[in-house]
């Protein structure tokens, strides 16, 4: 039986694995589809984000909270602002508003922009994944 740290890094594992592919498309059919956003490149890349956060409204009916806080009107809004979720205190008290730059940085170096927060992910250093990731957050209202 896997350990819940355990079972965490095997999904995070295979989060990364399958957005990896190419979905079984050939050269040919990539070539032939458009190009995506922005956005749409963001939504891919938020796959390996998706492990622990929700993108859905904390307030909708069903609503089910994930090892980390729904990101769902992250953009713009204070840090600890889904009122359901138990933040780390150094994450409610860190007075940072979600804007771009702040996302960015926070994506890149969590633990660099709020020490003894609970998120463990290591930061995307890609900074053009970072931006489509921040471009899909923006469409999450």
């Amino acid at each position: 039986m896997l350990r819940p740290v355990s079972l965490f890094f095997a999904l995070a594992a295979l989060s990364v694995a399958t957005s990896c592919g190419d979905g079984g498309q050939t050269s040919q059919n990539r070539a032939s589809a458009p190009p995506l956003t922005l956005e749409e490149q963001g939504r891919k890349a938020f796959a390996a984000c998706a492990i622990c956060h929700s993108v859905k409204d904390p307030g909708a009916p069903g609503y089910t909270t994930m090892v980390g806080p729904s990101l769902f009107r992250v953009a713009g809004a204070p840090a600890g602002h889904v009122s359901s979720y138990n933040y780390s205190n150094a994450m409610r008290e860190s007075g940072l508003i979600w804007d771009d730059a702040t996302l960015d940085a926070f994506i890149e170096n969590p633990q660099m922009i709020v020490p003894r927060s609970r998120m463990a992910f290591a930061g995307e250093k890609n900074a053009e994944r970072r931006a489509a990731i921040i471009a899909y957050l923006k469409t999450l209202e």
